[in-house]
């Protein structure tokens, strides 16, 4: 989901405020406010022949334009209807909020009625997220130099950086995320790509494997293999040091990911081949669960299997491996030796086991 595409469906609701702007700078406040008016009016009856119901952001801000505009004319004083383009920024920036920061996106819950139902993966989710975040604090800091022009700068001043200066914003924000996509495009043409799914293992979309890994906790499929010889020994791999996550721990014998379009089978085979070596095994799962680290959130499938087959690991995948007793593990399993998601999952391995 491109914040673009949203934002360009709530600025015609701005649009009365704007035209406000425009004709106060040429005829002063009485006929802007007509003019202004007059604008909003044409935009409703736009979308009541289009979609049969007035746009709601549209009749809020014409009918804020004329409450304002009506006190400010009783009053006399315009700083009230100055201060209306704070009022509405300061109310965009509740929403902005709410939708950064707290438990309900509002935003997208309005993306999604204006793109008739669409729905979004996790990643355009959490790409729109981050775009929002950005968006708040730049209408935040708007908004309070709409105040500060309103109470103690030039008409010229405010009429400035309330009209002007809100395009001036986010052309300079669209700017920044053309950059950032076209960059981002760049990068993730030349990375592995990974199946989004949800807790049932469905598929769901897909995101570049450095998404996974940036904190983003968006679910997707690894596989785990625990390898025991005939006698009953647990083989264990030592990871690699360049790796991203536990570097230098022992852990289970074969863990990657699923990769785009691929099966759990066909990348059980594959990981068991380019980690350890091992082509012929006979996997049976013994538990699907989630897994949480500080950097992502992993739909772990687990499978066991036996094999005497000589191991060799793959120098660039693992730093060493080899068998250890049940007994081994238990005395060491809280010394530090091992990941945590080896830790947490070995005790499910132990309870398969012994209901066989």
């Amino acid at each position: 989901m491109d914040i673009r595409i949203l934002l360009k469906k709530l600025l015609p609701g701005l649009a009365p405020l704007l035209v406000f702007i425009l004709a106060d700078s040429i005829w002063g406040t009485e006929v802007g406010l007509i003019v202004a008016i007059a604008f909003g009016g044409i935009e409703i009856v736009y979308s009541l022949i289009k979609g049969k119901k007035p746009d709601k952001f549209v009749l809020f801000d014409v009918g804020l334009l004329v409450l304002m505009g009506l006190v400010s004319i009783v009053l006399e004083n315009d700083v009230f209807f100055k201060l209306k383009p704070g009022i509405i920024g300061l109310l965009f920036c509740a929403i902005l909020g709410i939708s950064a920061y707290g438990k309900q996106n509002i935003m997208m819950m309005m993306a999604g009625r204006y793109m008739n139902g669409m729905q979004f993966s996790a990643w355009q989710q959490y790409e729109m997220l981050k775009s929002i975040r950005t968006i708040f604090w730049l209408v935040l800091g708007h908004t309070l130099l709409v105040f500060a022009a309103a109470l103690f700068m030039s008409n010229a001043v405010w009429v400035a950086i309330s009209g002007p200066g809100f395009y001036a914003l986010f052309g300079v924000f669209f700017a920044f995320e053309w950059y950032r996509k076209k960059q981002q495009g760049a990068k993730y043409g030349r990375e592995e790509w990974l199946p989004i799914v949800n807790e049932a293992g469905a598929v769901e979309g897909k995101m570049p494997r450095s998404v996974a890994h940036s904190g983003s906790k968006i679910l997707h499929p690894v596989v785990h293999l625990q390898v025991f010889n005939s006698r009953g020994d647990l083989f264990l791999q030592k990871r690699a040091m360049n790796k991203l996550v536990a570097p230098g721990k022992w852990d289970t014998a074969v863990g990657g990911h699923v990769t785009d379009g691929e099966s759990i089978d066909l990348s059980l085979q594959r990981e068991a081949c380019e980690e350890i070596g091992l082509k012929q095994f006979q996997a049976e799962p013994f538990k699907t669960y989630v897994w949480e680290s500080d950097i992502e959130r992993e739909l772990v499938f687990a499978f066991t299997c036996i094999s005497d087959e000589a191991l060799s690991c793959s120098p660039d995948e693992v730093s060493e491996g080899r068998f250890w007793t049940i007994e081994e593990i238990e005395e060491n399993l809280n010394s530090g030796l091992f990941t945590e998601n080896f830790v947490h999952e070995f005790p499910m391995l132990m309870k398969c086991i012994d209901t066989k």
